[in-house]
């Protein structure tokens, strides 16, 4: 807080009222300033929860109440377990004597059967395939003729495939550390892979997905709408960028030292995209002017949030409102058609309109001191409403086209995932293996979006065809 000296003081006094004025002011900015800091939770700003610490805020929901009961809506699909018509094993209880007699049954014929069945895990152990190549001598030049190996076998003794596919799988999917995936297989199937075993697996695995990235990329490129983001990633103790572009079908990862528009070009999408983008308003974003963009609204209702509960204004909570009931009008209209009645856009844009138009002249532009250069300080709620104000076909995008999401939440979902891998392992101990990871995460993500089996995809991956989703899903 930049406190006035003493020295300060004592020369505003001697100025007289106007600049005693002036040092209020400038107390009361300060003040502000860090009230709005102290304040500022995962809640109503775009800090993470990790950092509310022991704080208990209460949550203030934007969704209306009543319109969802508890447990599945309707057209859920739910999961039972339900009881197989070839059971692999079955085990017959007889009947010894009678329950309420107490006459022998030993001999009686058994009129039917109560059946229950109970679906476990036969125990597990690995598997030992030998390979041997045949030798054979020629019987007119005496040469000693070896048949070949398969490609994958090339040592006398080593793990297969589906070993391999597992270790990268509970790493980089169920993100287990090393260690305790080398006790995972000793307690499992009695063999323990060393740890090199799994870092090794997971160079290899990256390498054999690389087609399959290589196509998520150009399906990127090519599609209508992509969401984007980054996070901080420690790297060799240093802090280091992780981005994703994704759609609901893909995902692709990168990690480099830079945030902005270098490390963007670097990605090698957004130069190429023609879409619309859907970000959170980072400014090198709006470089590439060749694209259309779209703001997530998330973040908007965070901060009217703030600006309301901080500073009392009511336009805030009229501006969430507003942009709740967008939504909700798009999502019953999306039921039976792709856009809503040029009325109906009219109205929400006058409201819109309106309320930002009130906000301002509760927020005038703030008043440049004497002698100070550069460009004056404003105020949260006068950032936010500038801001709304220059971005409104951004903001509004959702309601112009169906097909742009409401908020970038896809794009934070798929971050928050290398989130929790940061949480386990801290930091990246290379970049070399920052980049593997990446490389497999991506193609993970876009196999589980795709509705296929994780595991599966992983084992395709090692023996040469690695799933890569068709052009549609874009």
């Amino acid at each position: 807080m930049n406190i006035p000296t003493r020295d300060e003081i004592r020369a505003a006094y001697r100025q007289g009222e106007e600049a005693i004025i002036q040092l209020f002011e400038r107390l009361i900015q300060e003040l502000q300033a860090q009230q709005d800091h102290l304040n500022k939770n995962s809640k109503n700003s775009s800090k993470p929860p990790s950092s509310d610490g022991f704080k208990k805020h209460r949550t203030k929901s934007t969704r209306k109440t009543g319109i969802k009961k508890s447990g599945g809506q309707k057209g859920h699909k739910g999961h039972t377990l339900e009881p197989s018509e070839n059971p692999d094993h079955t085990e017959v209880h007889k009947v010894g004597q009678c329950a309420m007699c107490g006459v022998t049954l030993e001999d009686t014929e058994v009129a039917g059967y109560k059946k229950r069945q109970v679906f476990d895990i036969p125990p597990i152990q690995l598997e030992v395939t030998e390979h041997q190549a045949e030798i054979k001598i020629c019987s007119c030049c005496g040469t000693a003729n070896t048949a070949s190996f398969p490609l994958d076998v090339t040592a006398s003794v080593q793990y297969g495939n589906r070993v391999k596919a597992l270790a990268v799988y509970l790493n980089n999917y169920q993100f287990i550390p090393l260690e305790r995936i080398s006790e995972f297989f000793e307690d499992v199937v009695g063999h323990r892979p060393s740890e090199a075993i799994t870092l090794q697996a997971n160079i290899t695995c990256a390498e054999c997905v690389k087609p399959a990235n290589e196509a998520i990329k150009e399906q990127l490129i090519n599609a209508d709408v992509v969401n984007f983001d980054e996070t901080g990633l420690p790297v060799e103790n240093k802090l280091h960028w992780l981005h994703v572009a994704c759609t609901p079908y893909l995902t692709y990862y990168t990690v480099h030292q830079k945030r902005g528009r270098e490390a963007m070009d670097a990605m090698g999408i957004l130069p190429e995209f023609c879409g619309r983008a859907v970000h959170d308003h980072w400014s090198p974003y709006f470089g590439y002017d060749h694209l259309k963009h779209s703001l997530c609204n998330a973040h908007h209702l965070r901060d009217t949030i703030f600006v309301y509960e901080q500073y009392g204004q009511e336009w805030a909570e009229k501006l969430s409102r507003c942009l709740i009931d967008i939504k909700e009008e798009v999502d019953l209209v999306s039921e039976y058609s792709d856009h809503l009645d040029p009325e109906k856009i009219e109205l929400y844009e006058a409201r819109y309109d309106e309320i930002i138009e009130y906000g301002l002249e509760m927020n005038p532009p703030p008043q440049k001191e004497p002698g100070k250069r550069g460009r004056v300080k404003q105020s949260p709620p006068k950032n936010l409403l500038d801001r709304l104000k220059e971005h409104k076909q951004e903001v509004l995008a959702f309601m112009y086209d169906f097909n742009v999401p409401f908020d970038n939440n896809l794009a934070e979902r798929d971050i928050r995932m290398m989130k929790v891998k940061q949480k386990v392992s801290g930091t990246f101990r290379t970049a070399e293996g920052a980049d593997v990871f990446c490389s497999i995460r991506g193609y993970i993500s876009t196999a589980r979006k795709n509705g296929r089996r994780v595991l599966d995809a992983i084992h395709d991956a090692f023996r040469g065809s690695p799933f890569i989703p068709s052009v549609c899903s874009i």
